[in-house]
């Protein structure tokens, strides 16, 4: 491939976030069929074949599976304004695969899968699928002792105080920066700013006042003032709440579902890594709350 290929006819370099908003602005412009006559939108897409087929890989798709995705994000007057086109178009790239891969699992189609009730359900599983007897891996038979969950909730709090007065300002450090991600991982997500702030930062003032995350959880999941101010739905609070503090059964207390964002920020988890996380990513995704028009 010729190495001038990346440039439109204008010479703007379309691999760059100035160069892509460029293109895009000047195919908007050009009407209906620029995109099917302009040579530099072909190279465009061909280009994005090849920069998402790693992503499409992974869950299972071909590259010009991603690409279609990458089209239709390049659509939106949203990622001709952003300050980074190329990032605005990776993570519709990837929202679509998530849900293409969970379409395909699901065995219904991509708008279904999309839908909170139906990607809530697990993919289809023969009892014969796995080696192990399904009491060996199925929640349903589990069994905990209490009190060492307990046990584990009060080391995880401990370790949360910084082992004394000499730690309270690092622990206080560690909790703002963790804090701070959550809000931005949020926003990454398609959370209004505004509420991914004002929903964490009353989780994380409930967390200190309550000591364990289990508390917290149980408190804030009847506390309904809260979701008023907060003007979220039920739905949304019940899996930030999950996400942020981790899911209270017994089942998941050794698993990321079961530790919470918040938690797994503070042992040193980052944000590109619960951005792997696909269940995560997937279900705040589907939660977070509609925006209102500036009108209403």
């Amino acid at each position: 491939m010729s190495t001038t290929t990346n440039q439109d006819h204008d010479g703007a370099d379309f691999t760059t976030g100035e160069g892509l908003r460029a293109l895009l602005n000047r195919l908007y412009e050009a009407g209906k069929g620029a995109w099917a006559s302009d040579p530099a939108a072909r190279e465009l897409m061909a280009f994005a074949a090849e920069k998402y087929t790693p992503l499409a890989r992974k869950h299972g798709l071909d590259p010009w599976e991603a690409a279609s995705a990458a089209f239709d994000a390049m659509q939106y007057a949203s990622t001709r304004r952003a300050d980074d086109p190329w990032a605005m178009v990776t993570h519709g790239v990837r929202i679509t695969c998530i849900f293409e891969e969970r379409a395909q699992g699901l065995l219904c189609s991509v708008h279904q899968a999309r839908r909170p009730h139906v990607s809530a359900f697990h993919d289809p599983e023969r009892f014969g699928d796995r080696d192990n007897p399904l009491t060996d891996y199925h929640p349903a038979f589990h069994v905990t002792d209490p009190s060492s969950a307990d046990a584990e909730t009060g080391t995880s709090a401990d370790a949360g105080d910084g082992g004394g007065s000499g730690g309270s300002d690092r622990a206080c450090m560690s909790a703002e920066s963790a804090s701070e991600d959550a809000i931005g991982l949020l926003c990454l997500l398609g959370w209004a700013p505004e509420t991914a702030r004002a929903s964490v930062e009353h989780v994380c003032g409930a967390l200190m006042r309550a000591g364990t995350r289990q508390s917290a959880y149980e408190g804030l999941r009847r506390d309904r003032h809260a979701r008023a101010l907060l003007d979220l739905p039920r739905a949304s609070w019940t899996v930030l709440l999950r996400a942020l503090l981790g899911n209270p059964h017994p089942a998941y207390a050794a698993t990321s579902a079961g530790k919470g964002v918040l938690l797994r920020l503070l042992i040193g988890e980052t944000l590109p890594v619960l951005l792997r996380d696909d269940d995560l990513v997937l279900s705040l995704s589907l939660a977070a709350p509609r925006r209102r028009p500036a009108g209403g």
